[in-house]
């Protein structure tokens, strides 16, 4: 059966009553089955995560897009995550039986579907994007949204579909293909923002870092403490036990300490598998010798 996942984010963690009618205007497709999602107060976002048929997503986050449109509006927004409309983000992600090529062609029909009918500008990103500067999100959302606000007219902020001008209430959005993402957060025992930034950069692929790894320093306003907030792009390129690391050894040389981290959305159990067989570690592992692994294959 062919399964694509979908995790799209969106600008909205504080009302959940307007996050559950995104939610339900998604999972309201025939096929949809929501898998995760989870909303940060401080981020002021969402991200949720379901599955289905290539063209079941695609009406699933077209419609989830359309709602968001009329439930959020970008000019009242504030939150610690970068961001660039309602519907920030649209990864779709190859589960069984789909290739990203075939990923990348359906990004792109969904990408021209919100361009033109719910004349929102739209950005195509990493595996999905048509050229080599837009593959990185990061490009694509520099500025956020007062940014775009700005530059959306100049040539090389023209996006990929829809109007050359931000959607009134909805902003913009950025649609892509990619392998499966870890969003991985840790929060240090301290207060201060320089201190987050400086480790973020440290562990960042554009900063000289980790290839794979997309990080920024940020304050959470409810506990009052510094986090390091982490996309990490291939998780077989740099494990979460090495991220982890890395960071527990910066945060010692500024003399700030780890007080947890967590995970937002879904992960692949491989990348836990390998953490924890790093620091148990464990002689010639494999995941066949976990046991919920071994009776789901039987």
């Amino acid at each position: 059966m062919k399964l694509i996942e979908c995790v799209p984010n969106f600008s909205e963690g504080r009302r959940q009553e307007v996050v559950q009618e995104i939610v339900g205007a998604a999972t309201a497709v025939s096929g949809i089955k929501l898998l995760d999602q989870s909303s940060d107060a401080s981020h002021n976002r969402s991200v949720v995560t379901f599955v289905g048929t290539p063209e079941a997503v695609k009406q699933a986050a077209f419609n989830a897009a359309e709602k968001a449109a009329e439930l959020i509006d970008m000019e009242k927004h504030s939150g610690e995550h970068p961001r660039i409309g309602a519907t920030d983000v649209i990864p779709l992600i190859p589960i069984s039986g789909v290739s990203m090529e075939e990923c990348i062609a359906l990004a792109r029909e969904l990408g021209e579907e919100i361009g033109e009918k719910l004349e929102i500008p739209v950005y195509l990103y990493e595996d999905a994007a048509l050229s080599a500067e837009r593959k990185n999100l990061a490009v694509v959302r520099r500025g956020e949204y007062e940014g775009l606000k700005e530059e959306i007219g100049e040539p090389e902020r023209k996006p990929d579909f829809g109007p050359a001008r931000l959607h009134p209430n909805a902003g913009a959005t950025a649609v892509s293909a990619r392998p499966p993402l870890i969003a991985y957060n840790i929060n240090l025992d301290t207060a201060d923002l320089k201190i987050a930034r400086k480790i973020a950069g440290s562990i960042r692929g554009s900063s000289g870092g980790y290839p794979s790894i997309k990080a920024l320093g940020v304050l959470i306003e409810e506990t009052g403490t510094a986090q390091v907030t982490i996309n990490v792009c291939n998780y077989h390129h740099v494990s979460l036990a090495r991220i982890f690391e890395t960071v527990k050894s910066e945060a010692g040389r500024h003399g700030v300490g780890i007080s947890s981290s967590e995970i937002v959305g879904l992960l692949p159990m491989e990348a836990l598998l390998d953490a924890a067989a790093f620091y148990l570690r464990l002689h010639d592992f494999h995941p066949g010798q976990v046991l919920e692994k071994k009776l789901a294959e039987t």
